[in-house]
């Protein structure tokens, strides 16, 4: 896919503003190091996860003004003659490391630096965090729904809660972060993400009765196909989807009421009238802790829209882009509550020799190395070098790897929904 630019999507007028007066006072060439981090994680959460990595490296490849946006540029006075010059010429040539995408991060992790002039780095600030902090709130949310779903199958449905380009990016990260399937079509064929869906209630309220609307479906996709049953009343439902599509019936999908109760109903009228093998499917505003309560209960799949696509009450991750390093001198800000640490850093984080991680360690790069352990790994990768990716970067399937391998290293408490401290303390080595 390429990424459209657009001053006005990927840029802020701030950022202009210093690239200006950078420009103007000699200091734009400076050899800058921006980190991005996340001070803490939202409210109860007890780690994050990173995604959006590939996606931000498309939109780097193609970050470029047109002569469209420059000239509105120059005609709204944003900048000045000599800042259109160079940005009509603007390629980023520098280098980014960073986290890989499905790494867990914790707060104060340096999940991506990106390293180049203050001008052509300064520029990237808008587009880096809307990419990095959405994709990995809702990876984040949706990796804890996975874990609440204890391996049943997890459909994404959120794309009518969320921009339309949200949408597509919220499914792949819901996708990295382990759920099965999506509804979004424009995500399956962007990302190669496994797409599923059934009809909504409309569709059966088109028809003069529901067996009628039941029948259509089935003959139309076959007797593996999910009818709603929902619509009128749930056990009259059933017993016609059972009746239509007879006991080889895919699933019946659930959306309303106490789903709970309605499922060990379904469940104990499907094997009744021999339909033992007929999947149950529930959705209807679930999220992480509506999931978890339904593990008791006989559901074998998950439709979540709303929760999903908006971070589960965390839409953002929270991550800066702070200047910590010119011309391999640290920089530091200290404003209160607000503070950075100086210096360009890496990270290695510290396991059991059972595989469960203890801590994150985070040091100077450009200090002395703390000494590595048998167990330990580093996280941070080459992403960019000279402006252009580096070959060989993780899949989207090996991400998801990436990230399975990593919940399992996670201390058991730090899969719990209460509220609760990040699970692995970060360790700053100065």
């Amino acid at each position: 896919m390429t990424i459209p630019s657009s001053t006005a999507l990927f840029t802020d007028h701030y950022e202009l503003t210093m690239l200006a007066s950078a420009l103007r006072d000699g200091t734009a060439e400076r050899r800058c190091v921006f980190e991005v981090f996340a001070r803490h994680l939202p409210d109860g959460r007890r780690y994050g996860v990173v995604a959006g990595t590939e996606r931000l490296i498309r939109a780097l490849e193609n970050f470029r003004f047109t002569e469209a946006e420059l000239d509105r540029l120059g005609k709204s006075g944003v900048v000045d003659d000599n800042t259109l010059r160079w940005l009509a010429d603007y390629r980023f040539r520098g280098d980014v490391d960073g986290y890989p995408e499905g790494e867990l991060y914790f707060p104060g992790s340096p999940i991506l630096a990106v390293e180049g002039t203050f001008a052509e780095a300064v520029v990237l600030e808008t587009i880096t965090l809307s990419i990095l902090n959405h994709d990995s709130a809702i990876a984040s949310a949706a990796a804890r729904m996975v874990s609440a779903a204890n391996g049943r199958r997890m459909i994404e449905m959120g794309s009518r809660r969320a921009h339309e380009e949200a949408g597509v990016a919220s499914a792949r990260a819901a996708y990295l972060a382990g759920f099965t399937a999506t509804s979004n079509l424009e995500a399956g064929r962007r990302y190669g993400i496994p797409t599923a869906g059934t009809s909504a209630h409309a569709f059966v309220l088109l028809h003069d009765d529901e067996e009628a609307a039941f029948r259509s479906q089935v003959t139309t996709l076959g007797r593996q196909t999910t009818l709603l049953v929902d619509t009128y009343d749930i056990t009259a439902g059933i017993e016609r989807a059972v009746r239509v599509a007879g006991p080889e019936l895919g699933a019946v999908r659930i959306d309303s009421g106490d789903l709970g109760v309605l499922a060990r109903q379904a469940r104990e009228q499907l094997d009744t009238l021999g339909a033992r093998n007929t999947k149950i499917v529930v959705s209807g505003d679930l999220d992480e802790f509506a999931i978890a309560a339904l593990r008791a209960e006989p559901v074998d799949a998950y439709g979540v829209g709303t929760a999903v696509v908006t971070g589960s009450g965390a839409p953002t991750a929270g991550m800066v882009y702070k200047l910590v390093e010119v011309d391999e001198r640290p920089v530091a800000k200290r404003s209160s509550h607000k503070e950075s640490k100086g210096g360009r850093k890496a990270a290695l984080r510290r396991h059991k020799p059972t595989g469960t991680a203890i801590e994150e360690v985070v040091y100077r790069a450009a200090g002395p190395r703390p000494e590595r352990g048998e167990h330990d790994r580093d996280l941070q990768i080459p992403l960019i070098r000279g402006g252009q990716r580096v070959s060989g970067l993780p899949t989207l399937e090996e991400s998801r790897e990436r990230l399975r391998r990593g919940l399992v290293s996670v201390p058991w408490e730090g899969l719990k929904l209460s509220h609760g401290e990040p699970v692995i303390p970060t360790v700053f080595i100065t």
